[in-house]
């Protein structure tokens, strides 16, 4: 399955929690049709199946973090072979995503847009420019814009910015700039998805 490019206001209201807080207007037409999208989206919710919560739940991390269905799968297997939980390793790998860790240390305000700077050229890892948004940081890397593009308009307002970043990252703003310091742990991920679902739907 490829990657999800349609409205994001309609995803969101699909899988009932807002999944991107870029823009204004969207959390707003979030929260005037907080129901399902459709015909039938005002009517009472039927009760949901385990199945269909734990399809939620992985959807929620596909879509909130813009990955395909056999990386998601791909993620999944990695973590199930670590020591750790399982659903919080799963998430931690893709915290641990460059363009995650971009978006996470104020470098971008946005996953898309994090992932399309990368995808672009301008960002330099560990003094070498890289162009692969799913490269996984490990602690000692350093990230940051490359010197020509740090005065792009596209950062100037995130340079203002007060931005404060996960205790895993230390990041410098001003200067487009951060250092993977550890790696996330639980209390890190994204907690509006459930990571025990996700593993009951994997381990099936």
């Amino acid at each position: 399955m490829s990657r999800y490019r349609g409205p994001l206001t309609r995803l969101s209201r699909r899988l009932g929690v807002i999944l991107f807080t870029n823009s204004e207007s969207k959390i707003k037409a979030f929260n005037k049709k907080n129901y399902k999208p459709g015909e039938h989206g005002q009517k009472r919710f039927s009760q949901m199946s385990e199945y269909s919560k734990q399809l939620r739940e992985k959807q929620k991390a596909r879509f909130m973090y813009g990955i395909t269905e056999k990386q998601s799968k791909k993620y999944y297997t990695l973590a199930s072979k670590s020591s750790e939980i399982t659903g919080i390793k799963y998430l931690s790998l893709l915290e641990q995503r460059l363009d995650n860790a971009l978006y996470r240390a104020g470098l971008a305000e946005t996953r898309p847009q994090a992932r399309q700077i990368v995808s672009h050229g301008l960002v330099l890892l560990n003094g070498r420019k890289v162009k692969t948004p799913s490269i996984n940081l490990k602690p000692g890397d350093v990230f940051e814009i490359k010197p020509k593009s740090k005065e792009s308009k596209l950062f100037e307002d995130l340079k203002k910015a007060k931005h404060k970043s996960p205790k895993w990252l230390k990041s410098d703003v001003a200067s487009l700039k951060a250092e993977v310091v550890s790696t996330p742990d639980q209390d890190d991920i994204e907690h509006i998805i459930d990571y025990q679902l996700i593993t009951e739907f994997y381990s099936k």
